[in-house]
């Protein structure tokens, strides 16, 4: 029973019930995740290395990069990837559970509606992570970080730092953005396919 359970369960994230779904979890899974685990590690891995600040010292570089970048991009979007998985992994863990076949799912409203409100939650958790993307690195990344490290010493107040490679990081962060819009898009697009089969399901009967 557990592998018929596991077997369901893989199908369903897969191969969601609708058309719009399928293509999401191929552009979701496939290239968004390619995008951030090649690109974004060749833009992103050595930041911190190459992140210099002046004086050039070691232990005020790593003062200026953690408040540069409380969190890291990779991890940021790692985390918004996960996340924005569960509400889908949770339906098709509880259709898994109960036998309930892809097809199955917008045939009967109730199955219909719990399918319904997880697309609802994936487009929030979207919406969410967007607004933080935005508050934590914007639009743009400068050459140059002005860096507050008066907490280090009197002698030190605000302090230049060249951020590496800026021009590549802007560009990638705009691709993130518009991946985050796409898949917000998709999402809508899915509850419209929903509800227009619905109603030729029930023209039909």
């Amino acid at each position: 029973m557990s592998l018929n359970y596991i077997k369901n369960f893989y199908e369903g994230c897969v191969k969601p019930p609708t058309v719009i779904g399928q293509f999401h979890t191929l552009f979701f899974g496939s290239i968004r995740m390619f995008f951030l685990g090649v690109l974004g590690f060749a833009v992103y891995g050595n930041e911190a290395l190459h992140f210099s600040c002046d004086p050039d010292k070691r232990e005020i570089n790593l003062f200026c990069y953690n408040q540069f970048r409380p969190i890291t991009p990779q991890v940021f979007w790692a985390l918004q990837l996960v996340i924005v998985l569960v509400p889908g992994a949770t339906f098709h863990l509880y259709a898994a559970c109960k036998s309930i076949n892809q097809e199955c799912i917008l045939q009967k409203p109730i199955y219909t509606v719990i399918y319904i409100v997880s697309v609802l939650l994936r487009i929030s958790l979207e919406v969410i992570s967007f607004w933080l993307q935005i508050h934590l690195f914007g639009f743009q990344v400068k050459p140059l970080y002005l860096c507050d490290a008066g907490s280090l010493g009197k002698k030190f107040t605000i302090i230049k730092c060249m951020v590496p490679e800026h021009f590549e990081k802007t560009i990638f962060l705009i691709a993130m953005y518009t991946f985050t819009v796409i898949t917000m898009v998709l999402c809508i697009a899915e509850i419209f396919e929903i509800i227009f089969r619905r109603l030729c399901l029930l023209i039909k009967q």
